[in-house]
């Protein structure tokens, strides 16, 4: 497979709006093939009611599609990674090691703080 044509000022992503289209898309198909399962497994259990078998199933297949689509696209938006290098130090920061400070320096920190109070 040929790699992906490169822009001018390098190689670019996916913008939000793409993003979006993107998380709608797959929560909209997971959402009608949910719809059909549960639906069909509905309509076989407690009947169709007035409304006829293919219209009940439809009106299943497109609430969950709405549904699943509407979340999918503001979760892709939300979970949207930019380059902020506060992120990265945060992540960094909290995959260190715990510190652990001795008790001789917790008592000089205590004088310290202690000190800073009296004047």
């Amino acid at each position: 497979m040929p790699p992906m044509p490169s822009t001018v000022g390098g190689q670019r992503g996916p913008s939000n709006f793409d993003k979006w289209k993107m998380g709608a898309m797959m929560g909209t198909s997971v959402g009608l093939i949910m719809g059909f399962i549960f639906g069909g497994v509905n309509i076989i259990r407690y009947g169709a009611g007035p409304n006829g078998p293919m219209r009940q199933l439809g009106q299943y297949m497109f609430g969950s599609a709405a549904t699943f689509g509407f979340f999918m696209s503001i979760g892709s938006i939300i979970r949207t990674e930019g380059n902020s290098s506060t992120a990265y130090e945060a992540f960094a920061r909290s995959r260190q090691p715990p510190m652990i400070i001795s008790r001789q320096h917790t008592q000089q920190f205590r004088q310290i703080r202690e000190g800073t109070r009296k004047r």
